[in-house]
């Protein structure tokens, strides 16, 4: 089911607007939201998660409304959110963060506790459900993180920079997690790193300024690239193309 932004305008306080009148489709399957820093990534996403609002038009997953206050509830149930940083809830173990993430979105404490067993278990973290969740490295708490979004059976995961900060060995996990994720979940990984595309993504969209300037598939993208490219510098060619450069 895709989530779709119409007409959507956002700004932080009383600055600039950060998108302006964004009219996206975020498809089924597996998405990659390419762009520099600044290019509104963290924006959408969080539009998207219904973590902000837009101050005009409206994102909408089916015919649930994320502004609309009677769909919200049902909206983030089916909306998991991963943002950039992942904290650990002090005090509670692997699994009661899990489990508490359930029962924030509505499920009974006896259904939290349950799925959060199964939740850990998809990302592999069952062995640690009883460590302290302060206790974990950087890659774990991503997967935590992706656990607190299964545990309500999301339809669609939105997760912003998931691998920014992790060692080569935690990418390459997370990789292969999101590849056995994909067929039973679809997702949307925001990043402005192009390593792996073809691997990992059916659909790619690019954001340059707050705007859409590409959406397309993986083979469409490719071609943008000069056909004397190399395979392993043809997506970061590609990009490069597309956007104004670093903000």
């Amino acid at each position: 089911m895709p989530l779709r932004y119409v007409s959507c305008t956002f700004a932080y306080r009383a600055g600039e607007p950060v998108l302006r009148s964004l009219d996206l489709e975020l498809p089924a399957g597996c998405t990659v939201l390419l762009g520099p820093n600044g290019a509104g990534k963290s924006t959408t996403l969080s539009l998207g998660a219904s973590v902000l609002l837009p101050r005009s038009g409206h994102v909408a997953l089916g015919l649930l409304d994320s502004a609309r206050r009677r769909d919200r509830r049902n909206y983030r149930r089916k909306v998991g959110w991963l943002p950039q940083d992942v904290a650990p809830v002090p005090g509670l173990t692997v699994r009661e963060q899990v489990a508490y993430a359930g029962w924030v979105k509505g499920l009974s404490r006896r259904d939290s506790w349950d799925r959060a067993a199964a939740a850990l278990g998809r990302v592999g973290l069952a062995d640690l459900s009883g460590r302290r969740s302060n206790q974990l490295s950087g890659g774990q708490m991503r997967r935590l993180g992706i656990a607190q979004c299964l545990v309500h059976n999301a339809d669609v995961l939105l997760l912003d920079e998931p691998t920014a900060g992790l060692d080569p060995i935690q990418r390459g996990v997370f990789r292969d997690l999101l590849a056995e994720l994909s067929t039973s979940v679809d997702f949307v990984v925001s990043t402005h790193q192009t390593e792996d595309l073809a691997d990992m993504y059916d659909t790619v969209i690019v954001m340059d300024r707050g705007e859409a300037v590409f959406r397309g598939n993986i083979r469409d993208f490719l071609a943008l690239a000069p056909e004397s490219t190399t395979t392993e510098r043809r997506p970061e060619i590609a990009y490069r193309g597309l956007v104004s450069g670093e903000v």
